[in-house]
C-alpha cells in the first residue's frame, strides 16, 4: 500500500500546478471535441454501428467526469474560486459542443444551441462580475441570496438533476441515431421530448442568476458574503 501511495503521489506531482481536477475538467472538452469531429466525418451507416457505440460510451464518460473532476478536487484539496471557473467552462463547451453538432447534423432544432448559448452567455457574464466581487458561482459565497434562487440552480439536486437529462438525452440522441439499434422510430417523441426537458431546465436554472446577478452591473451588491444561503 506505501509503494502504490508513493506511486500514485509521483505520478500526481507533474498534474499538481494546474490542479488535477482542471485536467479532468479539459480532458473531457478535448474528447468532446474530437468525437464529434469523427462523428462528422462519419455519418450513420452500416459500417459505422461500432463507431456510435463507442460514441454513447465516452458519451456516458464525459458526464460522468463532471461527477469527478469535483471528487478529485475536494480529495486532493484543490478547491478554488478559480477551479470552479474551469469546471463550468468544462461544462459549458461540453454543452455546446454536443447541441452546436446535434443541430448540424440535423438531429435537433437551431433554436436549441441558441437558446443555450444565450442563456449560458448572460450567466457567465453576471457570474464573472460577482466574481469580481468576491462572489462565486455555488457554495458559501455564492452570489445567489434567496434561497429558492439557491435551490433552483447550485443544490445538489439541482446540479445532479440537470447532469442526469443532459447524459440523458445526449446519450439518448447517438443511440436513437445509432445505424445498427433500429431506434429510429423513437426519435421524434424520446428524443424530442428529452431535448425540450433538457433546454427548459437549463432556461430555469439560468433564472435566479438572470434575475439576481444584475444588480452586481451597478455595484449594488450590498454587504459581503457571509455564509451558506438557506
Amino acid at each position: 500500500m506505501g509503494v502504490l501511495h508513493t506511486l500514485g503521489w509521483a505520478l500526481y506531482q507533474p498534474f499538481k500546478p494546474f490542479g488535477l481536477a482542471n485536467w479532468v475538467s479539459v480532458g473531457r472538452m478535448v474528447v468532446a471535441f474530437a468525437l464529434v469531429a469523427v462523428l462528422t466525418q462519419q455519418p450513420p451507416g452500416p459500417a459505422n454501428g461500432a463507431l456510435y457505440t463507442w460514441a454513447v460510451v465516452l458519451t456516458v464518460a464525459i458526464i460522468a467526469a463532471d461527477a469527478l473532476d469535483g471528487y478529485v478536487a475536494r480529495a486532493l484539496n484543490e478547491s478554488s474560486p478559480a477551479g470552479a471557473v474551469v469546471d463550468i467552462l468544462a461544462d459549458r463547451t461540453v454543452e455546446v459542443v454536443y447541441w452546436v453538432a446535434f443541430a448540424a447534423w440535423q438531429w435537433v432544432p437551431l433554436w436549441v444551441p441558441l437558446v443555450v448559448l444565450t442563456r449560458g452567455l448572460w450567466v457567465d457574464g453576471l457570474r464573472a462580475v460577482a466574481l469580481q466581487q468576491g462572489y462565486t458561482a455555488f457554495g458559501s459565497s455564492t452570489l445567489l441570496q434567496h434561497p429558492l434562487s439557491v435551490a433552483l440552480t447550485s443544490s445538489r439536486f439541482s446540479r445532479a438533476g440537470y447532469a442526469v437529462l443532459k447524459a440523458l438525452v445526449f446519450v439518448a440522441l447517438l443511440a436513437l441515431h445509432h445505424p445498427q439499434w433500429g431506434l429510429q422510430a423513437w426519435q421524434p417523441s424520446v428524443g424530442q421530448g428529452l431535448v425540450w426537458a433538457t433546454v427548459a431546465f437549463c432556461v430555469v436554472r439560468g433564472l435566479p442568476v438572470l434575475v439576481e446577478g444584475p444588480r452586481f452591473l451597478a455595484g449594488g451588491h450590498g454587504s459581503a458574503p457571509t455564509g451558506p444561503v438557506g
